[in-house]
């Protein structure tokens, strides 16, 4: 009544494709991948804390956009009291001067979008002359 002798290679089958994925990522070694986004050398301290930071620069980034664009409010208290232009391109850039080594080691990690660059332009390119 049971065909064993088919349910049982077919399920080792289907675990080895659905966990194929997995095992490319350990024999090539990119399980242990972790990015290291260039610090600015010169600057010890950002606008918060590097742990709110890792977790909340999208937000805090959404708040200034919302801040300045609908509210008029351009500048930012921290919670350390000090404060800070709430722009990208002189607070966040002043100190991250290049994207490609801090921005997106971490997007490109994640496979997230940086939307950043669709409103604002890339200072650097700026410089260099080559606009999008």
């Amino acid at each position: 009544m049971y065909d064993g002798n088919k349910i049982i290679p077919g399920l080792i089958v289907f675990l080895g494709l659905v966990t194929s994925p997995l095992w490319y990522n350990a024999v090539s070694g990119k399980m242990s991948y972790i990015p290291k986004p260039e610090k600015p050398a010169d600057k010890k301290e950002c606008v918060e804390s590097k742990a709110f930071i890792r977790v909340n620069h999208k937000n805090l980034l959404e708040d200034w956009k919302e801040s300045v664009v609908r509210k008029g409010v351009r500048i930012y208290t921290a919670s350390n009291k000090k404060t800070y232009a709430m722009d990208l391109n002189r607070t966040c850039m002043g100190c991250h001067r290049d994207k490609t080594k801090f921005c997106d080691q971490c997007h490109n990690y994640a496979g997230v979008t940086n939307k950043c660059w669709d409103c604002h332009i890339y200072p650097k390119e700026v410089k260099e002359g080559r606009l999008k």
